[in-house]
């Protein structure tokens, strides 16, 4: 199979289950160094996801994100049921090339963590919009994902839309 048809059938299998996929700019392109930005959910300036269900969302970083850190070593999350505000730096994630403050995408509080990246901290690196997720927070109110990205305005942040 030639690289060509392999790029397509990665694109058209996107599409198909939502997703906007783009290439790093200023970088050579790689077979697989391809971003995902998945159509559905909320995005931050400091490169953070969200997931609405309800009144609790499932936060985790982009698949930029964790393209820029490089293998992610270490995450410290909060204690569940600790009150954090939008913007509030709430953990750290470690990378072989940096440690970076995680920053709350809404106020709410903690619900639930990802207990898995304790023991398996590159599941960022290789799902960070799936088994990759890092906290659940319960909203304060409606009012908080307001100023959240769609997927499009996000692309257009990193410079790929």
């Amino acid at each position: 199979m030639n690289y060509t048809f392999c790029r397509l059938a990665f694109a058209r299998s996107c599409d198909a289950i939502g997703y906007v996929v783009t290439r790093p700019r200023g970088r050579a392109h790689m077979p697989g160094r391809e971003q995902m930005i998945p159509d559905g959910l909320k995005y931050t300036k400091t490169h953070e996801w969200v997931r609405v269900d309800g009144t609790e969302v499932t936060c985790g970083i982009t698949d930029h994100a964790q393209s820029e850190l490089g293998d992610v070593v270490f995450v410290e999350l909060p204690e569940k049921g600790r009150v954090i505000k939008r913007e509030e730096a709430f953990g750290t994630i470690e990378s072989v090339k940096a440690v970076s403050d995680l920053y709350a995408p809404v106020g709410g509080t903690v619900s639930d963590t990802n207990r898995l990246l304790g023991e398996t901290p590159e599941t960022i690196n290789k799902d960070p919009y799936g088994d990759g997720w890092l906290v659940k927070i319960s909203i304060s109110g409606q009012g908080e994902l307001e100023h959240l990205m769609s997927a499009e305005e996000y692309g257009k942040l990193i410079g790929e839309g």
